[in-house]
């Protein structure tokens, strides 16, 4: 049955995979998806967390799946995880390696959105205690109006945080994040630098150019000390591999296609099983993928039956 799922899942290959890691107690699920189909390929079901030793023989068997079928993998998908880049080499070469872009894309706004959190902390750090009672004198009313308008600035970066790390942004939303950041230099630069890094993933642009301007922006954003853990991750090498894709136009840009697969498998957890040993694991995912070779037939059926149906009434 193994061989003919993979027969069904290989014979419309398009060449490129996604590959993660999901861990489910003290288990852990290795699973390998064609990334343009979403047909998961290849899993492998560990009662230990994974070393370059199980990748690079869970990538092993599936290279020799290939052969048996005289296919070519063209490309590779994964999170930026360490376990992967060295069992890629071994067993595949010099295949290019795509870093997912939504993970890359995550961490640098989740750093944004920390800096904005501590420049909020500083402001309430400076707010001084009201006294209580109406302020009498002038001293009093003038320390209560800047208590207000910093409580007003602290509010106002929090209710708008999201214009920060928002792709794109209407004129109105630029006005309320210039109203709110007034002020406030290094936060106006956080916005820029997450605009610049949208803009290095424009399929427009080749590996090459996008490389470039990313060493530009890190020379330029490197004298801001108020950057802080931003440039942190602008620094990763895991955002120069997650370029890889300009030079492929059919190389997916994100590894969606295992994630995918991997909250249907939480959603099961929660839903039809909760006894968890590795071979309820195992034979689950095996369920699940057979009901995914089958989905055609059962379509079939289903238009038969509706058609039978319609000419009987």
């Amino acid at each position: 049955m193994w061989t003919a799922y993979l027969d069904w899942g290989l014979a419309d290959f398009s060449g490129y995979i996604a590959a993660d890691e999901l861990y489910d107690g003290p288990f852990c699920v290795l699973s390998l998806v064609d990334n343009r189909t979403c047909k998961r390929l290849l899993y492998q079901v560990l009662d230990h967390d994974p070393d370059h030793r199980d990748i690079t023989a869970f990538f092993h068997r599936f290279r020799m799946a290939l052969r048996l079928r005289g296919l070519k993998l063209r490309g590779v998908t994964t999170d930026g995880s360490p376990l992967y880049p060295e069992p890629l080499r071994a067993v595949f070469g010099d295949v290019p390696h795509q870093v997912c872009e939504f993970h890359i894309l995550k961490e640098l706004t989740q750093a944004l959105l920390r800096a904005v959190a501590k420049v909020r902390k500083a402001l309430a750090e400076r707010t001084s205690p009201a006294k209580r009672g109406r302020p009498a004198t002038p001293a009093a009313r003038r320390a209560a109006r800047q208590r207000q308008r910093l409580q007003d600035k602290i509010a106002g970066l929090f209710a708008h945080r999201h214009l920060f790390v928002q792709r794109d942004l209407t004129p109105a939303e630029r006005r309320t994040l210039h109203k709110v950041t007034r002020g406030l230099p290094q936060l106006r630069l956080l916005r820029d630098l997450m605009e610049e890094v949208y803009r290095l993933f424009d399929r427009r642009c080749r590996t090459d150019t996008a490389l470039a301007k990313l060493a530009k922006l890190r020379q330029r954003v490197g004298r801001f000390k108020q950057v802080g853990k931003v440039l942190d991750k602008l620094r990763s090498p895991n955002l120069d591999k997650a370029l890889t894709f300009l030079d492929d136009k059919l190389l997916p840009s994100t590894s969606n296609a295992v994630e995918r697969g991997n909250r249907r498998h939480r959603k099961m957890q929660k839903t039809i099983y909760r006894a968890r040993t590795q071979e309820h694991i195992h034979n689950r995912i095996a369920l699940d993928m057979l009901r995914d070779s089958q989905k055609d037939d059962r379509a079939d059926t289903m238009k038969t039956l509706r058609r039978a149906r319609e000419a009987a009434g």
